[in-house]
């Protein structure tokens, strides 16, 4: 959850690359849970496991379930609140993740969840607002940093989305969406030069890496370079043959204009 590669990676979602935090542990439970007979600690299990496993009908049974009986745990809230952008039931992961917010308003995950969300969906300036109280929270989540840069990039302030980015990069090296957005938002002011050359270092790292590989297929074929380019578009097709139509790569993992271009010249020629 986009883009940018937001820190939130959802299967149905339209993702920038965003981050998003993961399902709540068992350890973020209320003083009200800890004290909660065995088949509550039995239905959390269950719905734990059912989320990890990507059973996710049955998982946001069990987190209501959940809810039913622990109305002001903001964790079960939060955790159904994921399962639902899994399910891209959108309206009711923004409101579930209101409801952690309204119940723990000093924790950062839901409003970074919610941010990703709400940026999926175009509200960029209520997903930048979110990504703030993050970083209001704790200033040093890399996460808030990548997502709000993608934000930024929705709207077309591509230098403040290229320092959003360095700065997650910076708080966290290895963090290779973050990356991938820089290297498109770079492409996009026109630094072409070193944004090919983030892409190679990040398909030689993760060769699996579909997004920049496709980006670099279509910046290798703008700079006449066919061969590399159609070597790498064999890769890209063989892992995610959603970078073939270009209204996903615009509309869904919304790519930086300059790119989309770039790569609607490659599948045209």
């Amino acid at each position: 959850m986009v883009l940018g590669l937001t820190s939130f990676a959802a299967d149905g979602l339209a993702l920038g690359l965003a981050a998003i935090s993961p399902v709540i542990g068992q350890a973020s439970v209320s003083t009200i849970a800890q004290s909660i007979t065995q088949p509550i600690t039995q239905l959390r299990k269950a719905a734990f496991e059912a989320t990890r496993a990507g059973q996710f009908d049955l998982a946001e049974t069990q987190w209501s379930a959940l809810i039913d009986q622990l109305p002001t745990e903001a964790a079960v809230w939060s955790n159904r609140g994921n399962v639902r952008v899994r399910q891209n039931n959108l309206t009711g992961a923004i409101a579930d993740y209101t409801q952690a917010i309204a119940l723990a308003p000093r924790e950062a995950d839901p409003y970074l969840n919610r941010g990703a969300v709400l940026e999926a969906i175009g509200e960029w300036q209520r997903a930048m607002d979110d990504y703030n109280q993050v970083l209001s929270l704790n200033p040093d989540d890399p996460a808030a940093y990548n997502n709000r840069g993608n934000a930024e990039a929705g709207i077309g302030e591509w230098e403040l989305a290229i320092a959003d980015y360095q700065a997650a990069i910076n708080l966290q090296p290895s963090f290779s969406l973050a990356y991938g957005n820089y290297a498109l938002a770079l492409y996009q002011v026109g630094d072409t030069p070193k944004a090919i050359q983030i892409m190679k270092s990040l398909v030689r790292k993760h060769p699996s890496f579909a997004d920049m590989r496709a980006a670099l297929t279509a910046a290798l074929w703008e700079q006449g370079q066919g061969g590399e380019a159609e070597s790498n578009w064999v890769a890209v097709v063989g892992l995610d043959s959603r970078y073939k139509d270009l209204n996903w790569v615009k509309n869904v993992r919304r790519w930086p204009p300059a790119m989309v271009s770039a790569l609607e010249h490659f599948l045209t020629l």
